[in-house]
């Protein structure tokens, strides 16, 4: 059970506002207040001239504060010192959360760059992992509205879940190799409105929170867990320049 916490026995999973334990009731919980708050995401995003991280942080809290009472609060304000991996794939410090979003983000603002890029810049944001929770979710709903000012489209019904996290995954370990890229590119499609492609996104079948579990990796003061991150920082290779996520 992923309790970064240490309080699931009093407080529930992730201290969530019903207290509630059981995973498959939280599961349903979480995706029924997702697809809920869905419209009034994607109409707080239609009104940002530029889209950036405190937006990136609205669309989850607008998504998922009826649930979680962090909502809206990245791992820098949560859990600082831990650090978190998903079924072996690593996640940023959370003090570098915000810098890998905003990079994405940056990125993403060159139209020509997102189409040719749009797996990297999903790749970014995921590497991020802002949230303990509902990551998948939120970013999703922020790279659409990023596609949509692009003109073009990914057909997120035409993927396959499976596929999709293996590139995602590779993505991460390896960013900036076009992995994610050449499976996402396979799905372009044309602009549609945003009330077409926010449908589509409310009724993929991956998008029900089952599957694998954060983990907990341990605290950064550790030394094996510094060490391990070091490592795969430095496999990694990916620069992210200082002044990359600067806000225009």
């Amino acid at each position: 059970m992923f309790d970064p916490f240490k309080d699931f026995e009093q407080a529930g999973y992730l201290r969530n506002r019903y207290g509630e334990k059981d995973p498959q009731i939280v599961q349903e919980l979480e995706h029924q207040l997702f697809r809920a708050g869905l419209d009034e995401a994607i109409a707080y995003l239609s009104k940002c001239p530029v889209v950036g991280y405190e937006d990136f942080l609205t669309v989850h809290r607008i998504l998922f504060s009826a649930f979680y009472p962090w909502a809206g609060q990245d791992r820098a304000a949560t859990v600082p010192d831990i650090a978190v991996s998903k079924a072996g794939t690593l996640f940023s410090h959370p003090l570098d959360a915000r810098r890998a979003v905003e990079e994405g983000l940056r990125i993403a603002r060159d139209k020509r760059q997102l189409r040719q890029r749009p797996g990297e810049v999903m790749g970014l944001f995921a590497y991020g992992h802002p949230f303990l929770d509902g990551n998948g979710r939120t970013m999703l709903v922020v790279h659409s509205e990023l596609c949509h000012r692009a003109g073009f489209c990914i057909e997120w019904q035409r993927t396959t879940k499976t596929d999709y996290l293996t590139a995602l995954s590779q993505e991460i370990a390896s960013p900036g190799r076009g992995i994610l890229d050449a499976y996402l590119l396979a799905f372009i499609g044309t602009h549609q409105e945003r009330p077409r492609w926010g449908g589509v996104i409310g009724e993929l079948a991956g998008l029900n929170g089952r599957g694998a579990e954060d983990t907990v990796e341990g605290e950064y003061r550790q030394a094996a867990v510094t060490e391990k991150y070091r490592k795969f920082e430095q496999r990694r290779g990916y620069r992210i320049e200082p002044d990359a996520g600067a806000q225009e």
